[in-house]
């Protein structure tokens, strides 16, 4: 274990000195009975004679057998016991006769009490006799006596030791609580601070001997005396060589009792309630000792860990976390071990922790943090899983944290660019090949593996600004890498290919000087090859082409070309031939380009149809045929224009570029005037496809405009004879201008009135339009049907003919409605005037109607004054009708419709009748308001 409390002990005893007395020490003849050995007397002793002391203990054993007087043998035993006190030779009796001589002064104690006269104190006396019967196995009567002692004698010198005794009598009878009542008075009492001590350690065993219950107080008690020895020995720094056991005891009991609990909580909760103790990393220690010794290792490290939580500043905390890796290897467990060696690496990777640390421990660290790398970094070799990477990622942490603290700072750095470019953290890897590179002393920089590393680098900066990796780089980043490579490594063979590919990025970001100036180092490079100085020459090719040096381009292309025909390249390079003639065929389109976007109307089509003489038959040289066509619409020669769109349609009837022909000669045709010609054109059929919907519908809006109306027509036909339902406003709307164009036509005019009105009833969606048109047609509809409802004549039999007339009537006043539902307050003076012509018809044709052949002239007369009777509601619902017109004057309102009216009013307002109705068969309803 890394903690151990006697290696924290500084054991000291203190050499005995030659004195000229002695004095006997109560408390220190044992700490149980068993070890008890009575001393009688205290008193100071004159200097030895000359005499050895086996002789003068010899005398006074024959002085304690001879003699009849309790008085003498007891002095005689006493000085006897302090004889053996004062000299390293063996003067006691045997342990045979011993037990007989203390029998024996027994005897003479209980004469002497007998007596009642006894020359010394009888409290010492009676603390002798308990000895004596304690040591002759009289146990019962040692605590008698000790018990009479303390209650005659409560001020005795002896009483601190007699309770002391008695204390532990109880204890040794099992009687906890007895026990630590007795030992509380020897705390409380005069007694010596070591008796105090020794029975404060002793009242915490009784109180851990009453169980689980007693366990706080018995910690209460143990931290107590442990607090004493802190005091008195600096914190344990010094303790004396007798007191050693009885503090390293303490200290077990304590992680003893808090094993037996609940382990570290309560040994916690225990410093907690004591307000807490220096020395408590001490206990945690002892905990953690206790449980690795018993095998318990997760307890053992669990307490530990307890401690580096609880008390992270503590000094000890290295030590503690250092004892888990000490605990898993006593464990066995290689894997616990290793993870408790990254905790440790872990708790001190800050600058400010690692640098507190003794250098030792710094020591460890360093050890740890390399082992730990190493093995992450092999294990992540060997595992082709998804936890390579955190492996790989793992060696790395450790190589990094590593580097600043040791003095292979190079090497290390160059491990850690590696585990974090196989973990493919490609950040981290830049920057710690970089730093392996040219930001350390690092021995290897005149060897290869220097350059290698700094290579690297500039890979993983070529791969990031490719999108391959998340490192934060630009070009301008790598092509001051380079610089920075070519400076340091001018040699390096891997420099033209380098510039050659920076020179390509240039371009890519229109940087067209900078990438000119990369083409020219590879190109002029001695150790450059045939391939790069062809990826060079591309470059500059594209280079000038963008900065609009056709001419400089030109020369490019011929040179890459010229290196492909000479068999320089690879295969796969010679394969780029199409593309570099491609390259010079744009180099003229560009011109046309350039001049088209000059206005030089003239000499770019010129440039796009020359194209096909430096490509023949590709597609830019297509493209250029199209583009001059497209120069032409951009010019608004229209004429040229729809000439070169018809031949190029005709050149190239399956380019993809055709369909849009048709699109642009529309536009030509519709901004020239043309519009027939633009209408045909989008009616056009391609192949055996007809157009959609939707271009004829917009062809027929051109015939609109050019007012050919037939044609026009016929497409309109087409679509509302097809499913023609509107799905939304602007689809009925559109339809309904439509049937009312056709109606204006006179095209099929009762059809599409008919649609019109139907339509607009059933639509949610309407415009004024639509309704003032839909109304028309319905009173267009309404005015037929009144005239046909006007040519239905009433004759014999007269029954079949009204109904007939009265189906006439329905049809005309639906019409009617309608008329006024859809056309609104601006047409009803004229549905007014139709209503009421209806009625006014229907009372003439039963006043006019043909009467039965075989009426008398009576019964005639009577028919014929019937049939006025039945003809009179008739006029006077047409007389209200037509006065309801007239009323409209009041309201400001007067059109032809009124004067009508007005004009039939005159004629059929002869007078007003009040008279009895008989009413014939009749199913219409009068009541008719408007």
């Amino acid at each position: 274990m890394s903690i151990s409390l006697t290696a924290l002990f500084t054991v000291f005893a203190t050499g005995a000195q030659a004195q000229e007395s002695f004095r006997v020490e109560l408390g220190r003849d044992g700490e149980t009975i068993a070890d008890m050995r009575p001393v009688f007397l205290e008193f100071q002793s004159r200097p030895m004679p000359a005499i050895s002391p086996t002789e003068v203990a010899r005398r006074y054993q024959r002085l304690f057998e001879h003699s009849d007087e309790p008085e003498v043998r007891i002095d005689a035993l006493n000085r006897l016991s302090n004889i053996q006190k004062v000299t390293d030779e063996d003067v006691s009796f045997s342990e045979e006769r011993e037990q007989q001589v203390y029998r024996q002064a027994l005897e003479s104690y209980e004469s002497i009490l007998d007596r009642g006269a006894y020359q010394g104190r009888l409290d010492e006396l009676l603390y002798q006799m308990a000895k004596a019967h304690a040591y002759t196995g009289q146990a019962e009567e040692s605590i008698d006596r000790l018990r009479q002692l303390v209650g005659l004698y409560p001020s005795s010198s002896l009483v601190p030791e007699a309770r002391f005794r008695i204390a532990e009598a109880a204890f040794s009878a099992q009687d906890y609580a007895g026990a630590e009542s007795e030992y509380s008075r020897v705390i409380s009492g005069e007694g010596t601070d070591s008796l105090k001590t020794k029975a404060r350690y002793m009242q915490g065993w009784s109180q851990y001997k009453q169980g689980p219950s007693a366990r706080p107080r018995a910690a209460e008690t143990f931290l107590a005396v442990l607090d004493g020895f802190g005091e008195e020995t600096s914190g344990f720094r010094r303790i004396p060589a007798n007191d050693a056991e009885l503090v390293d005891d303490t200290f077990r009991i304590v992680a003893l009792m808090a094993a037996e609990d609940r382990g570290v909580e309560s040994l916690a909760g225990w410093l907690t309630d004591a307000g807490g103790k220096d020395y408590g990393y001490l206990l945690y220690d002892r905990l953690a000792d206790y449980y690795a010794s018993n095998r318990r290792f997760e307890d053992s490290v669990a307490a530990n860990n307890a401690f580096v939580r609880d008390f992270q500043a503590h000094y000890a905390v290295p030590a503690f976390l250092a004892q888990n890796v000490d605990v898993w290897r006593m464990a066995g467990q290689t894997d616990s071990a290793r993870a408790a060696r990254a905790e440790y690496v872990r708790a001190f990777s800050g600058g400010a922790r690692y640098q507190r640390l003794a250098s030792a421990d710094q020591e460890r660290w360093r050890s740890f943090s390399r082992s730990l790398a190493d093995y992450h970094y092999d294990q992540a070799e060997e595992d082709q899983t998804a936890r390579q990477r955190e492996s790989f990622l793992l060696a790395a942490d450790y190589y990094s944290q590593l580097a600043d603290r040791t003095s292979a700072e190079g090497d290390v750095l160059r491990l850690a660019g590696d585990a974090f470019l196989q973990a493919g953290d490609h950040v981290n890897a830049f920057e710690h090949y970089q730093r392996a590179a040219y930001d350390t002393d690092y021995e290897i920089k005149e060897d290869p593996a220097a350059a290698d590393a700094a290579w690297a680098a500039i890979v993983i900066q070529r791969d990031a600004l490719d999108n391959r990796n998340l490192l934060p780089a630009t070009l301008d980043d790598l092509a001051a890498a380079a610089d920075r490579f070519a400076a340091k490594f001018p040699e390096d063979q891997r420099q033209p290919g380098l510039m050659a590919d920076i020179s390509n990025r240039m371009l890519a970001q229109h940087r067209y000087a900078d990438a000119l100036r990369f083409s020219d180092f590879a190109i002029t490079h001695p150790s450059v090859n045939a391939a790069v100085r062809y990826s060079a020459w591309v470059a500059a090719g594209e280079a000038n082409v963008a900065m609009a040096s056709y001419g400089l381009a030109e020369n490019a292309w011929r040179q890459s070309l010229a290196l492909i025909s000479e068999g320089l390249l690879q295969d796969a390079l010679a394969k780029d031939t199409s593309s570099l003639k491609r390259q010079l065929a744009s180099s003229i389109y560009y011109q046309g380009e350039k001049a088209a976007s000059e206005g030089r109307t003239d000499a770019a089509v010129a440039h796009f149809q020359r194209v096909e003489s430096a490509f023949p038959g590709s597609d830019i040289a297509i493209k250029g045929r199209y583009d001059a066509a497209n120069t032409l619409l951009k010019a608004e020669r229209w004429q040229a224009a729809v000439n070169e769109l018809t031949r190029f349609r005709a050149d190239y009837p399956q380019h993809d570029l055709t369909p849009t022909v048709s699109e642009k000669l529309v536009f030509a045709y519709q901004s020239s005037g043309q519009l027939v010609r633009a209408a045909d054109e989008i009616m056009r059929a391609e192949g055996k496809e007809s157009p959609s919907w939707g271009q004829q519908l917009r062809a027929a809006e051109l015939y609109h405009k050019a007012e050919a109306h037939e044609r026009r027509n016929r497409i309109y036909v087409a679509w509302l004879d097809r499913d023609s339902t509107a799905d939304d406003s602007e689809s009925h709307i559109r339809n309904q201008i439509l049937r009312h164009r056709l109606v204006l036509d006179n095209v099929e005019p009762r059809r599409y009135r008919t649609e019109l009105v139907e339509r607009e009833l059933a639509s949610q969606w309407h415009s004024e339009e639509t309704l003032a048109w839909a109304g028309q047609a319905a009173i267009v509809l309404g005015a037929e049907a009144s005239e046909r409802f006007a040519d239905v004549p009433l004759q014999i039999p007269l029954a079949e003919s009204l109904t007939r007339k009265q189906a006439a009537l329905s049809a005309a006043r639906e019409r009617l409605a309608q008329a006024e539902k859809l056309a609104g307050e601006d047409a009803r003076s004229e549905i007014l005037f139709r209503r009421a012509e209806l009625y006014r018809v229907m009372a003439q044709d039963l006043m006019t109607s043909e009467a039965p052949a075989n009426l008398s002239d009576l019964e005639a007369t009577q028919y014929r004054m019937l049939l006025e009777e039945e003809a009179y509601p008739f006029e006077e619902k047409a007389i209200d009708l037509h006065a309801k017109n007239h009323q409209r004057l009041a309201e400001g309102r007067f059109d032809d419709w009124v004067e009508r009216s007005l004009q039939v009013l005159a004629d059929l307002f002869p007078g007003r009748y009040d008279r009895e109705v008989r009413w014939m068969t009749w199913n219409e309803e009068v009541n008719d308001d408007a």
